[in-house]
């Protein structure tokens, strides 16, 4: 079963430390560019996986081709494909030795999470990392309300 309680999403989240980004963007107004740039600041290690973009830079980490590519131990790979791809991304991460394999939101596939569930790999399907760990964290800004921006008391004289 994929995880979906925010106890498994909290655990996932305090336990990873290295990302790989699968689909990661060198353009920053995509949405793989935003959420790495947030997981960075967030004091994830984010490697993104493109393989249109190998060799070069973005946010300060090499592009790599593929999941083995990577020089380093794997945590987490956070999919920025289409559902599609998941079969041969679930491959990879089982590959690595990944611990989770994260699907981004709108993308399900059922025959990839049992296989990466089969290896051992937890799955967490249609979600954003970003997005949950803002909210499992108490980070979500509502219209100002988190932000400092908006506040009941007056501004010093």
């Amino acid at each position: 079963m994929p995880v979906t309680s925010e106890a498994g999403l909290r655990a996932i989240l305090t336990s990873v430390k290295t990302i790989a980004m699968v689909g990661a963007s060198t353009n920053w107004n995509r949405p793989s560019y935003f959420v790495m740039k947030y997981l960075q600041s967030k004091g994830f290690r984010v490697i993104p996986v493109n393989p249109g973009a190998a060799g070069q830079e973005v946010l300060g980490e090499t592009i790599y081709g593929t999941l083995a590519d990577i020089p380093v131990p794997i945590d987490m790979v956070d999919m920025f494909r289409k559902p599609e791809a998941a079969p041969e991304v679930a491959a990879e991460a089982i590959a690595i030795g990944a611990k989770v394999l994260w699907m981004q939101l709108s993308i399900e596939h059922a025959e990839a999470a049992a296989t990466a569930e089969a290896a051992g790999l937890e799955v967490v399907m249609n979600r954003c990392p970003k997005i949950e760990y803002a909210r499992l964290f108490g980070e979500l800004g509502w219209g100002g309300i988190n932000t400092g921006i908006l506040s009941s008391r007056r501004k010093p004289q």
